[in-house]
């Protein structure tokens, strides 16, 4: 006979007077993210809005999206390409001049190819402003890149070594960032993370540049980045991102083992806006790290947040979207709301919260939501009636209840009030 043994547990997954029991918790990144705090690092302002669906937003946009940044905690942004043209320069300028004068904690950075005249323009906007500004200097590192620019690593090194030596000569912070890391050689990392350190980069940034990661993935190429630091006996002074992309659905749960496997920085965009089918979203990456209890950074502005970006960057929030959807606490089944309602009925808004939710809606400023449609018992319609101070007997509810039932969707408000009325003006 097999017996099958429990997991150890290094802390109690029960929680809320056993009324959960939290699988999570039995083996959570909460003690890795506890020997550090996590940072995070908002790419919407420059990889964000590099996806071809999304307009360009105005500098009065991006400065209120920066300023929700800051609400939420987050560390650091991307403010943009300098090396793009004057607007980028312009926006630059602005944003980081921003951070100044209203002494925002959030720290400016600035994306550069690995070329000086790609990062003078980053050097320029510092002196101006008067603040240095993080260069995230980008490279193809991957053999099919290598092949398609017809680069031989002698010339990255290169390419690397001078753009960072530049950018530190001038005074400014570098993170290097290798692009497509995530399917590039060992040993041509090796030789360009060296090089990059050597030549002053403080910081390493891991891209799964093309969403081609898997969890097992990540987590082998970060210890692979970490041994190669370990060697050069920098352990806790060379900082490691991992920045990532959606293509295969995995951005999220690829950073979260990213933070497992060693991670100090993690990269976002608001509402995983990005070349093609996006980035990591910043705002799922926020709430679920929160459910974790990996941090503590105040979210109550991040439907603000969302909200700030779909207007900015036109870009309209899906409504089966995590939190900031329109469908994210609602609910038209029978069964659900039936639950919901008991639960309320007991006085326990915290029960009602999680009796059918993963996400608490009120942590976050929402609110469970209970409609009425084809699926639906009597007790969504009363519960949607007495919401609205509507009066109703038996048959009322039962009409609304038959009218429901005759269609193929969820009723909107005039559909249900319409059906209201009709009931009113009846003889009986």
């Amino acid at each position: 006979m097999t017996v099958m043994l429990a997991p150890k547990i290094a802390q109690s997954p029960i929680t809320a007077d056993g009324l959960i029991y939290d699988w999570n918790l039995v083996e959570s990144v909460r003690p890795i993210a506890k020997a550090g705090r996590i940072l995070f690092f908002d790419e919407t302002l420059r990889d964000g809005i590099q996806s071809p669906s999304v307009k360009d937003p105005s500098i009065e946009d991006k400065l209120r999206v920066l300023h929700l940044m800051d609400a939420l905690g987050i560390d650091a942004a991307d403010l943009g390409l300098p090396g793009a043209g004057p607007r980028a320069v312009e926006d630059v300028t602005r944003l980081t001049r921003e951070i100044v004068d209203q002494r925002l904690a959030i720290l400016p950075g600035a994306a550069a190819r690995t070329h000086i005249n790609d990062v003078r323009p980053i050097v320029e906007v510092s002196q101006r402003v008067g603040r240095p500004i993080e260069v995230l200097a980008f490279l193809g590192s991957s053999p099919i890149r290598q092949y398609a620019e017809s680069w031989d690593l002698e010339r990255m090194t290169t390419m690397a070594r001078e753009a960072i030596a530049f950018a530190v000569k001038e005074g400014l912070p570098v993170s290097f960032v290798t692009e497509d890391t995530i399917r590039s050689r060992p040993e041509t990392l090796d030789k360009l993370f060296r090089a990059a350190i050597d030549a002053g980069a403080t910081r390493l940034v891991l891209c799964d540049t093309v969403g081609h990661a898997t969890p097992d993935g990540t987590m082998a190429l970060i210890r692979f980045a970490r041994a190669v630091i370990a060697s050069m006996g920098l352990t806790g002074q060379i900082g490691l991102d991992w920045h990532g992309h959606n293509d295969r659905g995995m951005a999220l749960v690829n950073a979260i083992h990213a933070l497992e496997a060693g991670v100090d920085r993690l990269h976002g965009t608001g509402l995983g806006i990005g070349e093609r089918v996006g980035n990591t979203s910043m705002d799922q990456m926020l709430f679920n790290l929160k459910l974790l209890e990996c941090i503590d950074n105040d979210l109550t502005r991040l439907l603000d947040y969302c909200r700030a970006v779909s207007e900015a960057c036109d870009w309209p929030i899906a409504r089966n979207y995590p939190l900031a959807g329109s469908d994210a606490f609602r609910t038209a089944t029978g069964v659900h709301a039936a639950a919901i309602i008991k639960a309320e009925r007991k006085g326990d808004e915290w029960l009602a919260d999680r009796i059918y939710s993963g996400v608490p809606a009120g942590m976050f400023g929402k609110a469970q939501e209970i409609e009425v449609g084809h699926m639906s018992g009597a007790s969504n319609v009363q519960y949607w009636l007495a919401k609205r101070g509507i009066a109703f007997d038996e048959g009322l509810v039962q009409h609304v209840l038959d009218q429901a039932k005759r269609t193929n969707h969820t009723l909107a408000e005039p559909e249900i009030l319409a059906a209201v009325a009709a009931y009113a003006q009846a003889p009986r």
